[in-house]
């Protein structure tokens, strides 16, 4: 009988645990692998450990240290087209300026299903196929 395979994993960064939990339930139910990182410098750990996340969700404010716009440069510097999804209440209006090219902003307050749509286009579209 053959292995399943494993659910590809995101990377969930947000300050705010009722965010993190609406939004991992729903990848999750979407049948997505979440691991969790509290604040930016979490999150870059996680990016340079061992993990092989497919896909990154973060906040934009994370309190003190790297905000959701360092996260997502530092996970472009391993793959330059790593799918990014960002959600921000108050620095969406940014998101041009600061925001990696080819991802996708969610605007704060939002539909769980909205992060799992918009995490699926990104890993559905041909430019973020990995290997």
């Amino acid at each position: 009988m053959p292995q399943a395979m494993p659910p590809l994993l995101v990377l969930v960064v947000d300050d705010e645990v009722l965010i993190h939990d609406l939004v991992a339930e729903a990848l999750t139910d979407a049948g997505y692998g979440v691991e969790y990182a509290a604040d930016g410098n979490i999150a870059l750990e996680l990016l340079n450990g061992p993990h092989s996340f497919r896909a990154i969700v973060t906040d934009i404010d994370l309190g003190r240290g790297p905000t959701g716009w360092d996260v997502a440069r530092r996970a472009r510097e391993t793959k330059a087209d790593f799918p990014v999804v960002y959600m921000s209440g108050g620095s969406a209006g940014d998101w041009g300026a600061r925001g990696v090219p080819g991802s996708t902003m969610i605007a704060k307050p939002f539909v769980s299903a909205q992060v799992v749509t918009a995490v699926s286009a990104l890993l559905n579209d041909e430019s973020y196929r990995f290997g």
